[in-house]
């Protein structure tokens, strides 16, 4: 590991034991030099992935998700750094390890598992709403902490709402074969937030019985199990569950029960509180000096320039079928929403904003949107970061290239000198 001594990393993180290890990446537990708490640090080899598009478009995905994710119930990204050769997360280390581990020394009892099953909901219902579709979930990929609480990670197979197509589907073939949903294996398409619904209530499954509900030493024998739902339930599970997990489990994406449904379902509501959660709460007018949590971390500013490492790394392998840009521009956030809004009014365009200084614009259809949203880069600059969703290539010409963006450029842009020693530009990057 590139470090300034023997165990350091960058002179922040003391290296410590090998926590796994992977076909592309290894995860160490580390110390926080300057308070010392402990993380767990995701170190990733440039060279055993620069030359695999799906690997690259993975591992850029999974940094945007997790650095944009804050859940109780999601392991936390708190940043991410790069040499020429690795790439390092780090991130929230949870102490009691792999769920897994629990199921794997015999069943849980219905209480205790439906404890895991209500903080596994509170986090997928929070990506979904997010349109982060998880798509490997699985006991393997739920940490337990010291409290007891369960923990979500490995994003690196999640899909984002700019990937669906214009089918209003995800059709790339992921997952673990055992928790799959069967609706994946027509490859026809699929509804990510109803396969995730599936996955879960496999896990549930599991989580009570302590094996798995689809399971057969030929794969081709358990995928035609699982396309044609058969599983039996072991006696001890009470009538109630089974009910539950028929819902779960039902074969048919268009009936399987939702996550609002879920919730409202009398064995899952037992000794369940919906958890008040900040990125709930829309903060209208907020002083800008007061917040902290829109402005860009090491990643962003990485990202956001060819001249530094990750950048090669990632050069166009954005896996998004929309279109998209970043924009450096020299105004203050607030004004930069307030010009949006002003700019889209006589567009005939719904304004739907988001958590800060953020607003999607939705056109009169509702079947296409361009999200844009504003970070701070410096006191005086901001980023301005652009994505269509859905296709709709003329709605997002009309409104953000020939409107929106013209009109940012026009009165308040700053031009910065690139690293790589051609001539000044505006800063952009433009998604494939």
């Amino acid at each position: 590991m590139a470090s300034s001594a023997a165990n350091s990393l960058f002179g922040k993180y003391d290296v410590g034991k090998l926590l796994g290890c992977g076909a592309f990446a290894k995860v160490y537990h580390a110390r926080d030099i300057k308070n010392g708490h402990s993380v767990a640090i995701k170190v990733i080899n440039k060279h055993k992935i620069a030359h695999n598009a799906h690997l690259v478009s993975n591992v850029k995905r999974e940094i945007d998700i997790m650095r944009r994710l804050r859940h109780p119930n999601i392991v936390k990204l708190y940043e991410v750094m790069a040499t020429k050769t690795k790439i390092y997360f780090v991130m929230e280390f949870v102490k009691g390890g792999e769920l897994f581990a629990k199921v794997a020394k015999g069943r849980l009892s219905e209480s205790h598992s439906r404890k895991y099953f209500q903080q596994l909901i509170s986090a997928i219902g929070y990506c979904h709403s997010r349109g982060v579709y998880h798509r490997d979930l699985k006991p393997e990929n739920l940490l337990i902490d010291e409290n007891g609480d369960l923990k979500v990670t490995d994003f690196g197979l999640s899909a984002v709402t700019g990937q669906i197509r214009a089918d209003g589907l995800l059709h790339t073939l992921c997952g673990t074969p055992s928790y799959v949903a069967p609706e994946i294996l027509t490859k026809r398409g699929y509804d990510g937030a109803k396969a995730d619904i599936w996955s879960c209530g496999v896990i549930l499954f599991v989580l009570n019985a302590a094996f798995l509900p689809f399971n057969d030493a030929n794969l081709m024998m358990m995928y035609k199990k699982i396309y044609k739902g058969e599983y039996k339930c072991p006696k001890w599970m009470s009538h109630d569950l089974k009910r539950f997990l028929s819902r779960l489990l039902d074969t048919k994406p268009e009936t399987r029960i939702t996550v609002d449904e879920i919730k409202t379902d009398p064995w899952f509501r037992k000794g369940y509180k919906e958890l008040k959660l900040e990125d709930d709460i829309q903060i209208v007018g907020r002083p800008e000096e007061d917040d902290k949590s829109t402005s860009l971390n090491a990643f962003d500013i990485i990202s956001f320039s060819s001249g530094l490492n990750l950048s090669p790394l990632f050069d166009g392998t954005s896996s998004s079928p929309g279109k998209g840009e970043r924009l450096v521009v020299a105004e203050s956030p607030d004004k930069i929403i307030e010009k949006v809004e002003e700019i889209v009014k006589e567009a005939n365009v719904r304004i739907q904003k988001r958590k800060e200084w953020g607003v999607d614009l939705v056109n009169r259809n509702g079947k296409y949107a361009i999200g844009l949203e504003v970070f701070r880069l410096t006191e005086n600059l901001v980023v301005v970061e652009v994505q269509s969703s859905g296709g709709g290539t003329d709605f997002y010409d009309e409104l953000w290239n020939n409107k929106i963006r013209s009109e940012l450029l026009d009165r308040r842009h700053v031009q910065v000198p690139t690293t790589s020693g051609s001539p000044a530009g505006y800063v952009s990057e433009v998604c494939t």
